[in-house]
């Protein structure tokens, strides 16, 4: 599993930079940040309820579609055209099959059964011998395989990594992207578009966080040092907080929950 950087680990008023952050950040989901009650895609998505396992599923599908064009990619040795349309064609009939019905979150992990459900997809695929064509499946699916493809081109595999080690790995950059979209979405809603400039220049900016300091961002956002500090501390609090968010809702258990929280973060999650 990937551990994730410091930056993303720690807790409000763990560091000094934190000491004088905002403590209202307008975005929390009620006064517990973590709550224990969620809702689960993985267990939503064998719901007799039509619209919540339509819901489910999208969500499941935004999580893993990229990870598993990569892995068909890597694994299997399919061009991009073919890896395409495997992917659209897996999603497509796990929504049909309803695929995800039968897992069991005491046996695997649901990445663990969700790649042997693709692997099963594309060896059934290759046996038949009428691998889809591009173009020719039901394209019901709005995957931007373009994109998926450049990121796969540009990453570098180390030949000694397995297939399933790249998928995880591949799974957390996807969960990664998820929260960072959603922090986006969040910050701009809530009128807190220079929280995430701060955060995507400070953050994601530069290799090394050294290249770019506080007064540096203040001059060129005309504000405080004093309020570079506190936003990027609430926009880190909210990344954290919308990041385990999103693996509540891909995880089927606490249990599970709080096993995957350990390998990201070392801990179990809670304040």
């Amino acid at each position: 599993m990937v551990v994730l950087p410091h930056w993303m680990i720690a807790l409000p008023g763990e560091s000094g930079e934190d000491a004088g952050m905002e403590r209202d950040s307008g975005l929390s989901l009620g006064g517990d940040r973590f709550p224990r009650t969620r809702w689960s895609a993985i267990v939503a998505a064998r719901s007799e309820n039509a619209a919540e396992r339509d819901c489910a599923l999208e969500t499941i599908i935004a999580a893993y579609w990229k990870p598993a064009y990569k892995y068909i990619r890597l694994k299997w040795h399919k061009s991009h055209a073919d890896a395409a349309d495997l992917t659209q064609g897996f999603f497509t009939k796990a929504i049909e099959k309803n695929f995800f019905h039968d897992y069991n979150p005491a046996k695997a992990k649901f990445r663990t059964f969700l790649c042997a459900c693709l692997d099963g997809f594309v060896a059934n695929e290759e046996k038949a011998a009428h691998r889809l064509k591009r173009g020719g499946a039901s394209q019901i699916l709005s995957l931007d395989f373009q994109s998926a493809e450049g990121e796969f081109q540009q990453l570098e595999i180390p030949v000694a990594e397995s297939p399933d080690a790249y998928f995880e790995k591949e799974w957390v950059r996807s969960l990664f992207s998820l929260a960072l979209e959603a922090l986006r979405a969040e910050l701009e809603a809530g009128g807190k578009g220079i929280h995430f400039q701060l955060f995507e220049l400070y953050y994601l900016g530069a290799e090394d966080e050294s290249e770019i300091s506080y007064a540096g961002l203040a001059a060129r956002f005309c504000i405080t040092t004093a309020k570079v500090t506190n936003y990027l501390a609430l926009a880190r609090r909210e990344f954290r907080r919308i990041l385990l968010a999103k693996l509540r809702e891909l995880t089927a258990t606490e249990e599970e929950y709080r096993r995957e929280v350990r390998a990201l973060f070392g801990h179990n999650g809670q304040d």
